[in-house]
C-alpha cells in the first residue's frame, strides 16, 4: 500500500478515537449535570426554599427590652423597670417618601411632640421629601451630566437639593414643625428597625394609634420602660445610668457595641454599675419578620436582662449618709471651717474585699450634692495613715527592728527646715508607742537608714532613688498609689510626685508627699486587717437569670474574692504593725483613743494632713489646710469591717483662733456605732 494512502489512514483513525472519546467526554458531563440537578430538585429541595426565603424575607429587632434589676446584699431592689405606654414606628418594605409624609401628615396633629430637637437639616428634608419635582427641578442639567460622568454622586445631588431649600421655605407653622419632626423620627436609625417615636404616650395618643392601626401603616404601640430607683438618690450616683432611646449608643462608643451586635438606637449602661455591668443586665430583643410589606410576625420574645446583687447593704448605706449630711452642717458652724465642704465614708469587708458601703456628700452654693465618685477619683493626703506601711519598709530592710527604741526629737537635715512629731517631743520610745503617738521622728531616722546613712543633726541627705523605690514599692503592694481594680468602669491612680529632692523622703514616710484616694486607703487598711492578702474591693455579689414574676431568679454566679498580690513580709513584722494600730485606739495618749467606743474592740490609725488649696480658682495655690483621716478596722482579733473616714480641708491655720475641727473624730464614732447596731460583732 502507497506510504501515502497508509498516512491518510492512520490520521482517520485517530479522528475516529478522538470523536469517540470526545462524545464519552460529553456523556459524562452530562450525567454529572443530571445528577446535580436532580440532587437539587429532590434531595436538597427543602435545604434551598429554606435559603430562598431567609434571603427574601426580612427580620427586624425590637426596642431593647427592659434591663435586669439591681438588689443590694439583702435582696431589696434598688433599681427596678416602670412600663411606659410607646409608639412605635417600623418602615413598611413598600414605602416611599410620599407615603411617610402623608402619614405624618395625618398623624402629627393628634401627638404632642417636644421640638426642641428639630434641626434646620430636619425641616430642609421634609421639604424635599413632599415637594421631590419642585427639589428636582433645581438639580441643573450640567449637575445630571457630571453624574453621569462620575464626578458627582447621587448623595452629592441630594445635598445640593437640601442646600438650596430657601429660608422662605423653611418658614413652617406649628404644625408643620410638628409633621416635620414626625417624619424626621420615622427615618431615625436603620431603615427597617423599630424606631421609639414617643415614650411615655397619653392614653389618648396610645388608644389613637391602636384605634387607627389599619390605616396608620408601620405605626404600632407597646409597652417600653424605665429605669425606677426604690430608694431615691440614695447611692444612686454609683448605681449609674442608662441612655435613652433618642440618645442610643453614646457616640465615643458607637463602634464598641456596633462590633457586639448593638442598634444605634439601643439602650445601654453609660455609667458605673450600670455600665460595668451592661453584659448582664441588658434584656434580649425581640425579632419579628416583616411578612406581607408591613406586617410582622413574632419570630422570638424579648427577655428582661439577668438580674445582678450588689455587696452593699442599703440601710446602712442610708444611715452613712445621713450621717455625713448632719456633720457637715454642724461643722460648717464651727471656726476655721470656711474651706471644709464634703466628709467621705467607705465600709468594706476585709475578708472578700466586699464594700458594704461607700458615700461621700458635698456642700455646693448651699445644698448637700452627692459626691461619691470622688471615692474612686480624687486622691488626698493621707498622713499618718500610711505609717503602717513605712513601718514595714524599716522592717524588711533591718533599718529598724521589733522593739528598738530610739529618740523622738526635732530632726534637723541641711537644706531642710526643722521637722518635729508634734508640738512636744516623745522622749524615748518604741515601734508601738511610734505607731499609737504617731511620731513622725521615728519614721524619719527609719529613712535615713534606709537611704543608707544615720541620723546627726545638720546632716546631708544623699538623694537615693532606691529609697524612694522601696517605700513606693511597699506602698504600691498595698494598693496605694496603683488601682485597685475595684468593679466600677472609672478609678483614679492618685498622685505620684516627680520630685527628686532628698530631704522629701521625710515626707514621703509620714503621708506628706504623694495622695491616695479613699478606696485605696480602704484597701490599705483592709489588706492590714486581714494579714497581708491585696484583695480587689468589689460591689457585684451575685447574678442571678431574669425572672417572669416579681421574685428573684435562679442564681448563675458568686463572686469569689480576688487576691491581686500579698505583702512580701515576715508574719510577725505585719502583726507588730498590727498591734501598733490595737496601740493606737487603746493605749494611754494614743492618737485613736475615743474614736471608736472600747467595747468594740477596734484597732486603727489617724492621719492628720497639710494640704493646699486653690481658693480663688485663678491656678494658684495660696491657702494651707488641715485634712483628718481615719482608718481602722473591728474587731481586732476577728476583723469583720474596716473603716475610712476623711475630711479635707476640715480646717485652716488662723493666727486669731486656734481651733480644729473634729468632724472626723466624731463622725467616725457614730459610723461604727450605726455598724454595729446593724451587724453587732
Amino acid at each position: 500500500m502507497p506510504k501515502k494512502k497508509q498516512t491518510r489512514k492512520k490520521q482517520e483513525k485517530i479522528m475516529t478515537n478522538r470523536f469517540y472519546f470526545l462524545m464519552i467526554l460529553v456523556a459524562f458531563l452530562f450525567g454529572i449535570i443530571l445528577i446535580k440537578i436532580t440532587k437539587v430538585m429532590f434531595f436538597d429541595r427543602e435545604m434551598y426554599l429554606a435559603s430562598l426565603e431567609k434571603l427574601t424575607n426580612t427580620t427586624v429587632t425590637g426596642t431593647s427590652s427592659p434591663r435586669g434589676r439591681i438588689y443590694d446584699r439583702n435582696y431589696n431592689i434598688l433599681v427596678d423597670n416602670k412600663s411606659l405606654k410607646t409608639i412605635t414606628y417600623t418602615k413598611p418594605k413598600d414605602a416611599t417618601e410620599e407615603s411617610m409624609v402623608e402619614i405624618a401628615e395625618k398623624l402629627s396633629p393628634y401627638l404632642t411632640l417636644n421640638l426642641n430637637s428639630l434641626t434646620i437639616r430636619s425641616k430642609r428634608e421634609f421639604f424635599c421629601a413632599k415637594n421631590k419635582e419642585i427639589c428636582e427641578k433645581r438639580i441643573t442639567k450640567k449637575e445630571k451630566e457630571k453624574v453621569k460622568q462620575r464626578k458627582l454622586t447621587e448623595e452629592d445631588i441630594e445635598e445640593l437639593k437640601l442646600e438650596r431649600v430657601t429660608e422662605e421655605e423653611l418658614a413652617f407653622t406649628e404644625e408643620e414643625k410638628k409633621t416635620a419632626y414626625l417624619y424626621y423620627l420615622m427615618n431615625k436609625g436603620y431603615t427597617y428597625s423599630e424606631k421609639i417615636i414617643k415614650s411615655n404616650a397619653t392614653e389618648k395618643e396610645y388608644a389613637y394609634i391602636s384605634e387607627h392601626n389599619d390605616s396608620l401603616t408601620g405605626f404600632n404601640t407597646k409597652l417600653d420602660w424605665e429605669r425606677v430607683y426604690p430608694y431615691g438618690e440614695t447611692f444612686k450616683t454609683i448605681l449609674g445610668n442608662v441612655s435613652t432611646t433618642t440618645q442610643g449608643l453614646p457616640a465615643e462608643e458607637k463602634e464598641y457595641y456596633l462590633e457586639k451586635g448593638y442598634s444605634l438606637n439601643d439602650r445601654v449602661g453609660t455609667s458605673y454599675i450600670e455600665k460595668q455591668y451592661e453584659e448582664y443586665l441588658k434584656g434580649e430583643k425581640a425579632v419579628y419578620e416583616i411578612v406581607n410589606s408591613h406586617e410582622t410576625k413574632l419570630v422570638k420574645e424579648g427577655k428582661r436582662g439577668k438580674d445582678i446583687v450588689l455587696t452593699i447593704d442599703i440601710r446602712l448605706q442610708q444611715e452613712i449618709e445621713r450621717l455625713i449630711e448632719d456633720f457637715i452642717w454642724k461643722t460648717k458652724s464651727e471656726p476655721n471651717t470656711e474651706y471644709y465642704d464634703h466628709s467621705t465614708v467607705v465600709i468594706q469587708d476585709p475578708n472578700n474585699g466586699e464594700i458594704l458601703a461607700m458615700a461621700s456628700k458635698r456642700l455646693v452654693n448651699g445644698q448637700i450634692v452627692d459626691y461619691t465618685t470622688s471615692i474612686l477619683t480624687s486622691p488626698i493626703m493621707p498622713g499618718s495613715i500610711v505609717k503602717g506601711a513605712s513601718m514595714l519598709v524599716g522592717y524588711n530592710t533591718g533599718a529598724v527592728h521589733i522593739g528598738e527604741r530610739m529618740l523622738d526629737e526635732c530632726v534637723k537635715v541641711a537644706g531642710v527646715a526643722e521637722k518635729c512629731s508634734s508640738v512636744y517631743d516623745l522622749g524615748v520610745i518604741d515601734d508601738i508607742t511610734a505607731l499609737a503617738k504617731s511620731s513622725n521622728v521615728y519614721q524619719f531616722k527609719i529613712a535615713i537608714r534606709v537611704n543608707g546613712q544615720e541620723y546627726h543633726r545638720n546632716m546631708k541627705m544623699n538623694f537615693n532613688q532606691s529609697s524612694f523605690d522601696l517605700y513606693r514599692n511597699m506602698y504600691h503592694s498595698f494598693g496605694l498609689g496603683v488601682k485597685t481594680e475595684i468593679d466600677l468602669p472609672v478609678e483614679s491612680k492618685g498622685y505620684t510626685s516627680k520630685d527628686k529632692a532628698a530631704g522629701n523622703l521625710l515626707d514621703f514616710v509620714m503621708g506628706q508627699y504623694e495622695t491616695y484616694t479613699p478606696i485605696q486607703l480602704s484597701q490599705y487598711i483592709s489588706t492590714i486587717a486581714n494579714g497581708g492578702k491585696r484583695l480587689a474591693p468589689h460591689l457585684l455579689k451575685e447574678v442571678h437569670a431574669s425572672s417572669s414574676n416579681e421574685k428573684i431568679g435562679k442564681l448563675e454566679k458568686t463572686v469569689e474574692p480576688i487576691t491581686l498580690n500579698t505583702i512580701d513580709t515576715k508574719p510577725e513584722y505585719m502583726n507588730r504593725i498590727k498591734e501598733g494600730f490595737y496601740a493606737v485606739m487603746h493605749s494611754p495618749g494614743g492618737y485613736g483613743v475615743g474614736y471608736v467606743d472600747d467595747w468594740m474592740q477596734a484597732s486603727g490609725k489617724t492621719g492628720t494632713s497639710q494640704s493646699f488649696i486653690d481658693t480663688n480658682n485663678d491656678g494658684v495655690i495660696d491657702t494651707e489646710t488641715i485634712t483628718s483621716n481615719f482608718i481602722g478596722y473591728l474587731p481586732t482579733n476577728n476583723p469583720k469591717a474596716t473603716f475610712v473616714v476623711a475630711s479635707p480641708d476640715s480646717s485652716h491655720p488662723n493666727s486669731n483662733i486656734d481651733y480644729r475641727s473634729l468632724v472626723t473624730y466624731y463622725l467616725t464614732r457614730e459610723v461604727t456605732r450605726k455598724y454595729t447596731e446593724l451587724y453587732g460583732l
